[in-house]
């Protein structure tokens, strides 16, 4: 049977490895949370609005927010405790991921601000047709009384 040892740089060396396997499966479960590629770039929509918002669906993030930042709590506290001497590489990766989801999430919202106005752009633009083809129409039917009009003052 083996002995488990008390020593304090045994027992900060272990703790400092398991921060790091922690800060790691969060890392990876924020990135297996990314949208795949495809999804956000593809698209077999019939219209803008379908693919607007095809495309705001994709591009969520879903849990990987709440999956960097775990990464981040447990980073941020081995750090502080000098738990990853000389490993800056963990940080910049959790940087970068962290962009990317920022990134994603700027992307969602500008899409969904399109997703309200290119439905209203329609309908003012319908309207401003309506109005086009109506005033023309209007006006031929005003013409046509008037014909009308001195047809009848003829007779």
């Amino acid at each position: 049977m083996s002995q488990a040892t008390f020593d304090d740089d045994d027992l900060f060396g272990e703790a400092a490895d398991e921060m790091r396997e922690e800060v790691e499966d969060h890392l990876d479960a924020a990135r297996a949370q990314l949208p795949d590629p495809d999804e956000v770039w593809e698209t077999d929509a019939d219209n803008v609005l379908g693919v607007l918002n095809g495309l705001k669906s994709a591009l969520d993030v879903g849990d990987a927010a709440e999956e960097l930042r775990q990464a981040k709590k447990s980073y941020v506290v081995g750090e502080r405790a000098d738990a990853f001497e000389g490993d800056d590489d963990l940080g910049a990766e959790i940087d970068e991921v962290a962009a990317l989801v920022e990134d994603l999430e700027d992307a969602a919202e500008n899409v969904g601000d399109l997703t309200g106005t290119v439905p209203q752009i329609r309908g003012a633009l319908q309207e401003v047709e309506a109005t086009a083809d109506g005033g023309s129409d209007a006006s031929d039917a005003a013409d046509a009384s008037n014909d009308s009009e001195d047809d009848a003052d003829e007779e």
